[in-house]
């Protein structure tokens, strides 16, 4: 560092103007600059601007295409989901439809059993009353004909 500052120092000036001489190479700097400007900016800046500008609208296109989508699955999940709830409805009110059904089937059969059960009941009631009359008859003449024989025992 101290010898760069001393070589500056040091350094001797042989022409006019010495270091901020501005002959003909400031322009030649600047048109310089300005045609690596040019070639840059046809050979890299515009074909990269060009694919961004691609690339944005290829991103836009398919955040159009995302956003109908999305509203057409809206769309038709509010449809189903109403067919849904109408379909739960009609569901519903058959099960209670054929609930009453089965009631009503279920209380002819039950009234059906006791009828049957009834009869059944009357006659079997019917059959014991006349076999306990047959019964009782056959007791009573046998009862009938014991006391006769005691009666003649006792006589005798």
């Amino acid at each position: 560092m101290v010898n760069f500052s001393i070589l500056i120092s040091s350094s001797e000036v042989s022409g006019p103007g010495g270091l901020f001489d501005f002959n003909a190479t400031l322009p030649l700097v600047g048109i310089q600059f300005i045609l690596l400007m040019v070639i840059l900016n046809i050979l890299l800046y515009n074909p990269l601007l060009t694919i961004i500008a691609e690339r944005n609208e290829f991103i836009l296109t398919n955040l159009a295409k995302a956003s109908e989508t999305l509203t057409k699955a809206n769309e038709m999940t509010a449809q189903y989901e109403q067919e849904l709830a109408n379909v739960r409805k009609e569901a519903q009110l058959e099960i209670t439809n054929s609930q009453k059904i089965h009631k009503e089937i279920l209380e002819i059969e039950l009234n059906i059993s006791q009828k049957y059960i009834d009869t059944l009941l009357d006659k079997l009631i019917k059959d014991l009353t006349a076999k306990k009359e047959i019964a009782l008859n056959s007791l009573e003449s046998a009862t009938a004909s014991l006391c006769t024989e005691i009666e003649n025992k006792l006589s005798i």
